[in-house]
């Protein structure tokens, strides 16, 4: 039985890893798409590379309101979420390919909070838990997830990025 359940584990991991996704797969496989990139707010570039080291400006989502009084954490995890999405956009038009990306280095997220919310870390995994979805491992990141009394034009949540890229 133990010889079986190796040559399985094995038959699986073989398939798994001769069979792995690009990133826009992935994306598609979960039923979302990559959107369009909108132009900067203001005087300012959408990301900046230097060497192998991409910086992205803040994104955020078409969701406004502050977390905590105008909408509930989940409300702000599915911000978070969409944010990602616009970050991924960015990412695949600053790369032109998103198996570019070695791996997400650092990662700023901040909320649109309501003075005594608390739960910051909660709304932005919701970023965070869709890099890991979309990148695997090379989407885990350090992170900060802050509270700020106010973001522009009231969106709910602001993320900014730092990925580093493969070698060409």
């Amino acid at each position: 039985m133990k010889k079986y359940c190796l040559l399985l584990f094995s038959i699986f991991a073989f398939y798994s890893f001769s069979h792995a996704q690009t990133p826009e797969e992935k994306i598609q496989q979960m039923g979302l798409s990559i959107p369009e990139i909108s132009q900067p707010m203001a005087n300012y570039v959408k990301w900046r590379q230097v060497g192998n080291v991409l910086y992205l400006a803040g994104n955020g989502p078409d969701v406004f309101g502050k977390v905590g009084s105008d909408l509930t954490p989940e409300e702000g995890y599915q911000a978070a979420r969409e944010t990602g999405l616009e970050i991924i956009a960015v990412l695949k038009a600053a790369t032109g390919d998103l198996s570019r990306i070695k791996q997400f280095v650092k990662v700023l997220g901040m909320v649109n909070s309501a003075p005594d919310f608390t739960g910051h870390p909660a709304v932005i995994n919701g970023f965070s838990d869709l890099m890991v979805e979309v990148f695997g491992e090379k989407g885990k990141h350090a992170r900060s997830a802050v509270g700020v009394a106010a973001l522009p034009n009231n969106i709910a949540v602001e993320i900014e990025v730092i990925v580093e890229l493969e070698d060409q």
